[in-house]
């Protein structure tokens, strides 16, 4: 051996030697491949082999799934889809996760790997994690094992040549974090049409993590050790954690950062804290101030418009409690209560609250002897009576139901409208029976009665019968309940009785109980007489006149006609039937009528068939939808209801749920801000939750559908305040709504709305176009808000921010809202 290399060095070979150094050389060769056969066998499995045939698997798989989904969404995925996009792709792109969540772990792999110099043992185990994350053939992986243990044989010559060809591909990894290696593409030369597709297809899955990664990162037990968990797992000291999921899919992904380790960049931290140094005015440019108003901390801009009220004509009719928005909407942050505590959690809060919290007592000493609402201590505390239940609502909920047996509360009475509700513990009791209760009242007619109501966890708005129609469709409440409300149902035709009638649902009942029907004084006669006069000409039926016995007073149920017969036969036309102009689902700002509007007459018309019973018809496409009709998102009417059904499920439960690290135990009051079907409450069933669902007046108008699943909602213009008390909600929702909203609204005020009604630590979620995504961003960080999560591609995004306790220090004196 040595002699054939010196006699190599020299160039004098002679011809007698050269078939022996022939042979010498061939037999080292078959020695070497001998070594190299029995080592790969030997080493390599005992590593690699059970790791890279499980991945080579789960690869396939996804792989598989992922051609699939993307064949549906090349035909299917753009139909959910309103013009601006509202309902994304991700209704059928459920593929991608496993191929999205191996190319992660791949993409963290490399990117240890590349932060030392590689030894030759390091590049062959590269080369085959590189092959682990490819579907290839068996002579490719042969091939590619063949290289890299032959590297580990070179001669020291060699070596740095190998070194060099190393150094180069990894230069050429750096600059190209999602493409494979020009070695890889070399080893896989006979399949490089395929090898380039996939490789795209990785390099856009690893950008776009999955719902499943970001489960790892929610919060399981507090909201505060789930950001505290989340800061670590990606180790982003920037507030805003960043995520960047596909502009396709809905569901929320993982977070991407460039920092994979347990330390963060020195270029992180300085960001960071140049951020922190700047005031939240230098951030933005904005400047917040703190409303100087005479309602102070129960500012309602609306409700609260003292110039508006001090230059009305009358208040003989309620005018003075109706909405006066002012053409100037304000800009300022609502003050919060001295001492303002986190809410109690429901149930809990159902039975008490914290006094600091809504620090009224004249209601306490005024309905006291009734069991509405008492002073103890720190709290205040609900026994759960009313005028009419003082021995508790429970009781009373059940009088009703064995004097009615067909309401069914919870089965065929799930939506009802609770006037006059006081504190609103009729309709948190009724929660126990499955009915959901819209319950209101008027600001300031009993002291921050339905702020009681919010801050217990309880359904209600501020809002009064008096010249104008309730913002809720036709015939859409399963049933009407007043509990001593003071509305005088008789005077002037009946026309408040009326408006009653156009928002119950035919073969709905209506359940009054107050002093007329069980006391006999001179007055109580008069409106008993005047009432049963009233109810036979509007052809309500007295199903059940009762006395609640423990109680001590009498409750009467009446029910409205199904048809038009009655209506027909009539000796008198009076009240009259409404022209076929005046449309019953008309009721923003529309004035009342003293008509009756007609019972729908077609059996494919909604109101002609009671909804199936609770729960069926959450899920159940309303009868009266028609596949002849264009739904939201341009597809027929029912398959756009149940696509958008599908599409909010899938969110909530692969994202909202464990992705966003929101506990969910202490969230009661949830707004969907632009519900479109309610899709994102009914996917919200089984939480213990209620949600506000808000048609905005200029979008289609969906809120019929809405209740007829067994849910509620609101119409209601966002360029003005909504009609509750500061503090309301513990969750915010809005699917493209701010985009809409900036086209015709001044933008901070709504900003300042959004504050106004969400509770400090409370959750705003954001879906909309990155430009706006970008734009709120900035303004929650100027009101020092906690961005938990924000995402910004393309044309879409989205944004998670909670908001804080901080105030401004600088106070802004509404001058039409000083008394």
């Amino acid at each position: 051996m040595a002699q054939a290399k010196y006699t190599r060095i020299d160039n004098k070979r002679s011809p007698s030697s050269y078939c022996s150094t022939v042979t010498i050389v061939v037999f080292v060769a078959l020695c070497l491949v001998g070594l190299w056969m029995m080592t790969s066998s030997s080493v390599v499995p005992v590593q690699n082999v059970d790791e890279s045939q499980e991945t080579k698997s789960e690869v396939k798989e996804s792989s598989e799934v992922v051609e699939q989904a993307t064949d549906t969404t090349n035909t299917n995925a753009r139909q959910f889809e309103d013009k601006q996009g509202d309902l994304s792709d991700d209704a059928t792109k459920e593929g991608t996760s496993v191929t999205s969540e191996n190319n992660a772990d791949k993409q963290e792999e490399k990117l240890d790997e590349k932060s030392d110099e590689k030894s030759p043992e390091d590049t062959k185990m590269e080369n085959i994690g590189s092959n682990e994350g490819e579907k290839k053939s068996d002579s490719d992986e042969s091939n590619a094992k063949s290289d890299s243990n032959l590297d580990n044989q070179k001669s020291d010559s060699d070596e740095s040549d190998k070194k060099s060809d190393s150094n180069e591909s990894e230069k050429k990894y750096e600059s190209n974090d999602n493409e494979q290696s020009d070695s890889d593409e070399k080893r896989n030369s006979s399949g490089s049409d395929e090898s380039e597709k996939k490789t795209d297809d990785s390099s856009e899955t690893t950008d776009n993590k999955t719902e499943e990664k970001v489960d790892q990162s929610g919060n399981q037990e507090s909201d505060e050790s789930s950001n505290e968990k989340k800061t670590d797992e990606n180790t982003n000291n920037q507030g805003s954690n960043e995520v960047f999921p596909s502009v396709g899919q809905t569901e929320l992904l993982n977070e991407t950062t460039t920092q994979t380790g347990s330390f963060s960049t020195q270029a992180a931290e300085s960001k960071n804290e140049k951020e922190t140094q700047k005031t939240p005015e230098q951030s933005t440019g904005f400047n917040w101030k703190v409303c100087n108003v005479t309602a102070g901390p129960d500012y309602i801009p609306c409700l609260d418009n003292l110039k508006a009220i001090r230059n009305l004509p009358s208040t003989k009719h309620y005018e003075h409690r109706e909405r006066q928005c002012p053409q100037d909407p304000p800009t300022c942050l609502v003050p919060l209560p001295e001492g303002y505590k986190r809410p109690i959690e429901w149930p809990k809060s159902r039975e008490k609250i914290w006094y600091s919290n809504v620090p009224h007592t004249k209601l306490a000493e005024y309905k006291g002897h009734q069991n509405w609402v008492k002073v103890t201590g720190e709290y205040l505390t609900f026994p759960g009576g009313g005028t009419q239940f003082k021995h508790g609502a429970l009781h009373y909920i059940d009088t009703i139901q064995q004097s009615v047996p067909d309401l069914a509360w919870g089965k065929q009475t799930r939506v009802i409208l609770d006037v006059g509700c006081g504190v609103a513990s009729f309709g948190g009791f009724l929660f126990e029976r499955d009915v959901l209760a819209m319950s209101f009242a008027p600001k300031d007619e009993h002291e921050a009665q339905v702020q009681f109501a919010l801050e217990r966890g309880i359904p209600a708005i501020s809002a009064v019968m008096g010249t104008k129609r309730l913002p809720f469709p036709a015939r859409v409440f399963d049933a009407v309940h007043c509990a001593r409300c003071r509305v005088p149902w008789h005077i002037e035709g009946g026309k408040l009785l009326l408006e009653l009638n156009r928002v119950l649902r035919p073969g709905g009942l209506f359940v009054w109980s107050a002093t007329p029907i069980y006391q006999k004084l001179p007055e109580d006669v008069e409106i008993w007489n005047a009432m049963k006069a009233l109810t036979k000409a509007l052809c309500w039926e007295v199903v059940s006149i009762t006395k609640d016995k423990l109680n001590g007073v009498g409750i009467a149920v009446y029910k409205k006609p199904a048809s038009n017969e009655c209506y027909e036969q009539r000796s008198e036309n009076q009240p009259s039937i409404c022209p076929d102009s005046d449309d019953p689902n008309a009721a923003w700002n529309i004035p009342l009528q003293t008509c009756i509007h007609k019972a729908p007459v077609s059996s494919t018309e909604r109101g002609s068939q009671w909804p199936e019973q609770w729960p069926t018809r959450l899920t159940k496409t309303p009868f009266w939808l028609s596949n002849s009709d264009v739904g939201v998102y341009g597809k027929p009417a029912p398959e756009d209801f149940t696509a958008d059904y599908e599409h909010w499920k899938r969110v909530v439960s692969k994202s909202y749920l464990n992705g966003l690290g929101i506990q969910w135990s202490n969230v009661r009051n949830v707004m969907d801000m632009r519900s479109v079907y309610g899709g994102f409450a009914a996917a919200l069933k089984d939480l213990n939750i209620w949600v506000m669902n808000v048609v905005p007046v200029d979008s289609p108008d969906t809120l019929p559908i809405i209740y007829e699943r067994g849910l509620f909602g609101i119409y209601h213009d966002w360029c003005e305040s909504f009609s509750t008390y500061p503090r309301s909600y513990d969750l915010l929702h809005a699917d493209h709504l701010f985009s809409k909203l900036k086209k015709r609204c001044k933008f901070e005020a709504v900003v300042a709305e959004v504050d106004r009604i969400l509770r400090p630590e409370g959750k705003l979620i954001v879906r909309d176009t990155s430009e706006i995504i970008n734009e709120l961003e900035s303004l929650a960080k100027s009101m020092q808000w906690e961005v938990r999560m924000t995402y910004s591609k393309d044309t879409e995004g989205f944004l998670c921010v909670q908001k804080s306790m901080w105030r401004p220090k600088e106070s802004e004196t509404v001058d039409y809202a000083i008394g």
